[in-house]
């Protein structure tokens, strides 16, 4: 003969607790004011599709007006001048190697202090 013996039966602060949140519902948050979460997009019309090709087919027929645009002097000169520069500093990167670049740039970055060295303080 086989006899089961009950489990003893712990009595902790927890057991109690969880009657606490007994009345709640599991699961995922809902937003308010809507029982839809997820809206679909709406699939465009053929008939949005054939107003914008016509649109486009009458706008091809119209001939364009074309606005031309007058600079002042000041703005002509501003572009005449940066378009000096612009070649100036086309010209001097043209004249370096590449060797000659990275050697300049490895002895600018010898030249830097590093900003991880520490000062030593105290003899030593």
């Amino acid at each position: 003969m086989f006899f089961f013996l009950p489990l003893p039966q712990f009595h902790s602060s927890t057991s109690e607790n969880m009657s606490a949140y007994e009345h709640v519902s599991g699961g995922s948050l809902k937003f308010k004011g809507g029982t839809s979460s997820i809206k679909k997009k709406k699939k465009k019309s053929k008939s949005s599709k054939e107003k914008m090709t016509k649109a486009i087919e009458s706008s091809q027929d119209d001939p364009k007006i074309v606005q031309v645009v007058q600079k002042t002097d000041a703005e002509k000169r501003f572009e005449e001048i940066k378009r000096k520069r612009q070649l100036d500093r086309a010209s001097k990167q043209a004249q370096k190697s590449h060797k000659e670049r990275v050697a300049e740039f490895n002895t600018k970055l010898d030249n830097l202090t590093e900003h991880f060295d520490l000062p030593k303080v105290g003899p030593g």
